[in-house]
């Protein structure tokens, strides 16, 4: 066994055997897999191993193609072919007009990515599949790529092409331990040995906290049993002459694929059930749960009426195994959080169905930092300090009766919710507060006109339009008042802070004391890593000298590993996060100076107050700082407030306000507010993908300044010319907004795909962002939005729309 390799991978189902096999794709062939027995012998080796192509955003799709696009290279291999039936073709039924309506709004994102999927009718869902019955039944979306494969042939044909490219597999070798060294190699322990190595990746399936204990995480990973059953044969498949589409049910919650000449059908009963919560026994492998088809009788009811083939076949077999699901049903695949050269691929429910593009993406970070799509759907720092197994556990069990039944815009199901909390929520919540969540944190949508107020679950405006539009309405004419939590901010002090920032970020980092900037952060590959305030507070009896670092909520663990890792030796840099000690109450609106200054002693005026200023002083006799900066285009105050003293603060914010028509306001009436100026957001309009060129910041970079992480690597791609740009779009739709993933079309071609999508109240325009083509970008006419399957024209117009030269906030 190697004593020294440059990644060691552990595990060896489906997540590990694909790492391991594109780490040699990708030229890293010093790499090693451990696995505790033999290969696929975790979850991987029960697997129902279908194959879609269906994802619910175009990353997931992207790696899905590529999955199957290696597993047909498998299965024609001459030297290992793998049993892969592709090509079957799969249904996801549906019942409402809704779903429907979610299933064109997956086609158009589909599109984007090249692939193809057709929204079909109940009739059309029987002539494919001719064992299903219509009762019930309005159509479905048909995944012609839809398939399965045999999950030990594929592990087994993986581990073999990395061997041949130089990676070795040790099997019956359990990891014992893991030893991080000051300069962020790793030493793994096993039975037989230890292996110094450069990376580490758990890649340990259930006993994925078994390996976490090792290096001091806990991972957000819970398993759930799930059973499937495979029939005798059912005379109709054979006299049908093709093999039988895959079925995916959410009126029944079950699915169903062929397996020989029956069907091997799978349920996600309401009555489920979580596994190895405390502990898995050592002995636990190839291994199976006791069979429980009484927990399931309902689910088969509903498959009966919808398959009646079923009641007049007998079961060969039932297999009950353990599936793994992290909280938001998506993987974790990317950097662990807070360990250097550490990564994961877990949580992958799917396994083996994406479980080739999952490798493939993660491979592609550990060997060139960034993969080429953005991977924050599956970025293991999406989930920050709330995220226990417990809370898992609770999402796992609502996903999993949840299945096939996707996530509709604004929809936030109940379990796990007040995660995370401020004193205000309860005060909110009393004053008709609807949250939506952000990274765990309860965060006002809007303020709900009666108690019984629930809008409809749709992909069209719902009921909320006319209350955010009224929210938007106080904003422009009074003041409003917003809880901001939850987000990221992380003290930097030292000597060199600012010349740490100057190299961080891409444009001018402000210096002066008392004054605020926004700038950029780029990756290694010149594109948009990260977006971040900087605020420079001097030496008061509250700190020393300091600057505060200020980006969105979802950024807190992602944004501190980045800045960690590039403060050098010596550097006289420290960081510190207050994410969680401090909250933002934002006052907005051309009458929020005067309720500032109502309550807070100072001159507030514009001359002695700027916009981009930052001051400490108290609200009432709580302690705050406050920013003259502003989201919304209105004059705006971000009050940073000590969570101790937040109610106190939101007291005397509203006792001042109270004569100058103070109301509050929500995160939608800011989503809106935004678009309007101009303002993007993290993660839908900020992504690695694409560089601040074009994604339209060209006024945030200065390449004459000196060095900067990926400075090089832009001037390079600016040789190269862009490859897309971002535009803002006015949508000629009034009934909808633009779904970010939605194509956008020209003469019955993709030319881009939108990142985000709400009504401009104040301009009365329905608006999208997207990034477009090139050649498309200085075109305004001929455009249009594929919203969910229907054609909408759209026209290129020139950001921000609502007061361009920032009067309103530098008021």
């Amino acid at each position: 066994m190697k004593s020294r390799t440059k990644v060691v991978v552990i595990g060896g189902g489906i997540a590990g055997c694909s790492t391991l096999y594109h780490l040699t794709q990708e030229g890293w062939t010093d790499v090693v897999l451990v696995e505790r027995d033999e290969l696929t012998s975790g979850t991987t080796w029960h697997s129902a191993a279908q194959v879609t192509n269906f994802g619910m955003n175009q990353t997931m799709v992207g790696l899905k193609s590529h999955s199957i696009a290696l597993y047909k290279k498998l299965r024609d291999d001459p030297d290992y072919p793998v049993g892969y039936h592709h090509g079957d073709g799969g249904i996801r039924l549906a019942n409402t007009e809704a779903q429907m309506q979610g299933y064109r709004h997956f086609a158009s994102m589909a599109r984007g990515m090249g692939v193809t999927y057709e929204v079909i009718d109940a009739q059309e869902c029987a002539r494919r599949h001719p064992l299903i019955s219509t009762d019930n039944l309005l159509g479905g979306l048909w995944d012609g790529e839809d398939g399965d494969i045999d999950p030990a042939q594929l592990c087994q044909a993986l581990a073999f092409h990395a061997r041949k490219a130089g990676a070795e597999v040790y099997r019956n070798t359990p990891v014992t331990g893991l030893t991080r060294h000051k300069d962020d190699t790793w030493t793994v322990h096993t039975e037989h040995g230890d292996i110094d190595c450069d990376c580490v990746v758990n890649a340990g399936g259930y006993r994925v906290n078994e390996i976490g204990a090792m290096m001091g995480v806990q991972h957000p990973v819970a398993s759930m049993e799930h059973q499937y059953f495979i029939t005798e044969d059912i005379p109709a498949i054979a006299e049908a002459g093709h093999r039988m589409p895959l079925l995916r049910c959410p009126i029944s919650d079950y699915y169903s694929r062929q397996e020989k000449g029956g069907l091997l059908v799978g349920f996600y009963e309401q009555d489920c059930k979580t596994w190895g919560m405390d502990g898995i026994s050592p002995a636990f492998s190839n291994d199976l749960c006791p069979d429980d088809l009484d927990r399931v009788m309902d689910v088969l009811e509903g498959a009966f009426e919808r398959m009646p083939a079923l009641t007049d076949v007998g079961i060969k077999r039932v297999v009950n195994g353990p599936i793994t699901y992290t909280i938001d049903g998506a993987p974790l695949v990317g950097p662990i959080p807070g360990k250097r050269n550490a990564f994961c691929i877990i949580g992958l429910r799917a396994g083996l169905g994406e479980g080739g593009g999952h490798g493939w993406l993660l491979a592609q970070q550990i060997v060139h930092g960034e993969a080429q799509y953005d991977t924050w759907c599956i970025d293991p720092r999406r989930f920050t300090g709330h995220a226990t197994v417990e809370l898992t556990a609770r999402k796992a069990i609502e996903d999993y009766q949840n299945e096939f039944r996707f996530h509709f815009p604004h929809e936030h199901r109940p379990a796990g919710r007040n995660a995370k909390t401020t004193p205000l929520t309860p005060v909110l919540a009393a004053e008709g507060a609807e949250f939506t969540v952000v990274n765990g944190w309860e965060r006002v949508d809007y303020i709900k006109p009666s108690p019984d107020f629930h809008p409809t679950l749709s992909f069209d405006f719902d009921e909320a339009f006319d209350v955010v539009a009224a929210e938007i309405a106080n904003v422009q004419a009074n003041v409003g008042l917003a809880e901001v939590n939850g987000f990221n901010r992380i003290e930097i002090t030292g000597a060199d802070r600012h010349a740490f920032l100057d190299r961080m970020v891409c444009g001018t980092v402000t210096k002066r004391d008392g004054r605020v900037g926004l700038g950029y952060l780029l990756n290694h590959h010149g594109c948009v890593k990260a977006e971040a305030t900087f605020a420079n507070l001097p030496a008061s009896d509250r700190g020393p000298a300091r600057v505060w670092y200020g980006s969105a909520a979802a950024s807190e663990y992602h944004d501190m590993d980045w800045l960690a890792a590039h403060v050098k030796d010596g550097e006289d840099v420290q960081l510190r996060s207050l994410t969680n000690d401090q909250t933002i109450l934002v006052l907005a609106g051309p009458k929020a100076r005067d309720v500032l200054a109502k309550c807070a002693r100072g001159d507030w005026s514009a001359a002695a107050f700027p916009w981009l200023s930052v001051r400490e002083c108290c609200i009432g006799f709580a302690p705050a700082t406050v920013m003259g900066v502003s989201f919304s285009g209105e004059l705006a105050y971000e009050i940073h407030v000590p969570n101790a003293s937040l109610y106190a603060a939101y007291l005397a914010l509203k006792e001042a306000g109270a004569d100058h028509g103070l109301k509050l306001f929500g995160a939608r009436a800011v989503e809106a507010m935004r678009m309007e100026m101009g303002f993007l957001h993290w993660k839908a309009d900020l992504i690695t993908e694409f560089d601040p060129f074009e994604t339209g910041l060209s006024r945030f970079v200065k390449l004459d300044k000196g060095d900067f992480v990926g400075k090089a690597a832009l001037i390079a791609r600016q040789k190269n010319g862009p490859t897309a740009q971002l535009v803002t779009l006015q949508v000629e739709a009034s009934h909808a907004p633009a779904h970010p993933g939605a194509s956008v079309m020209r003469d019955g071609k993709v030319v881009g795909t939108v990142t985000s999508g709400e009504y401009g109240h104040r301009v009365g325009m329905n608006l999208a962002y997207a990034f477009v083509s090139p050649q498309t970008s200085g075109d305004e006419t001929g455009l249009s939005i594929d919203m969910c399957g229907e054609m909408v024209g759209a026209q290129i117009v020139t950001q921000p729309l609502y007061d361009p030269d920032f009067i309103r906030m530098r008021s």
